[in-house]
């Protein structure tokens, strides 16, 4: 499974600040593939291919199988629940990202 053009582009042009929030999103279980999509253009197959590339072997597994695992949260239509917008006020915005490569 190798990553197309149009992906290689798309995350050429993403800062290093995109990437990393492209991440923690995919972390997230709050946040869908659909917002993913809706803010950077890039469908839930691309995504999986990008985590792919960003994250190391054993971190894109872990998060593979929490995916596939709770692939409902993932998936707005199979969730069952609206989620709103929540920050804890331990959350770091700056912290580092669970399983990015270095």
């Amino acid at each position: 499974m190798g990553v197309s053009k149009t992906l290689k582009e798309k995350i050429k042009n993403l800062s290093d600040d995109d990437r990393d929030r492209l991440v923690r999103m995919g972390w997230e279980d709050r946040t869908t593939f659909d917002v993913i999509e809706l803010q950077f253009g890039i469908s839930p197959n691309d995504f999986v291919r990008f985590m792919r590339t960003e994250l190391s072997a054993k971190a894109f597994a872990l998060w593979r199988k929490r995916v596939h695992e709770q692939g409902s949260l993932k998936n707005e239509k199979t969730r069952g629940f609206k989620t709103t917008r929540f920050k804890s006020s331990r959350q770091s915005v700056d912290g580092i990202t669970k399983g990015k490569k270095k």
